[in-house]
Formats: C-alpha cells, structure tokens, sequence
C-alpha cells in the first residue's frame, strides 16, 4: 500500500510550515528580550508577532540580545 505523500511537498504544506517557523521565531524574540528585562509593549509584541518575514524576525532576533531597548530591534527595519 502507497503513502501519497505529495502535499507534504506542496506550496501550501511549506507556507504552514513558514508560518508555524515564523510564530516561534516571534515568540523566541518576545522572549529575549523580556528575560533581558526590557519592558515589551503590546505594540512591540504586535509587530513582532505580526511579521511573518523569515528574514526580518532572524534580524529582529540578532538585535534582541544586544539593544537597550525592546523598541530599538525595529531601528533600520
């Protein structure tokens, strides 16, 4: 008996698995910096888990460790 197993190579079975890259991603921010002790708004929190750019949140994530404040990941974005 064959599997079919093609909508695991699909677009839509990589877009759900970009999405569920991205959310952790943003949660991983939202993390650092709030175990850095920086204060995280609602309106940080929304636009960090708003993006779903691969890209923008592993920069988001770089500048996370680093910035002095939660505000300044999105400097130069």
């Amino acid at each position: 008996m064959a599997v079919d197993l093609s909508f695991y190579k699909s677009y839509i079975s990589e877009e759900i698995r970009d999405e569920g890259r991205a959310k952790s991603r943003a949660e991983d921010i939202v993390l650092v910096l709030e175990q850095r002790g920086l204060a995280v708004s609602d309106d940080v929190r929304g636009r960090i888990t708003a993006c779903g750019d691969l890209e923008v949140l592993r920069r988001w994530l770089t500048r996370a460790v680093t910035v002095s404040t939660a505000e300044a990941i999105f400097e130069d974005a």
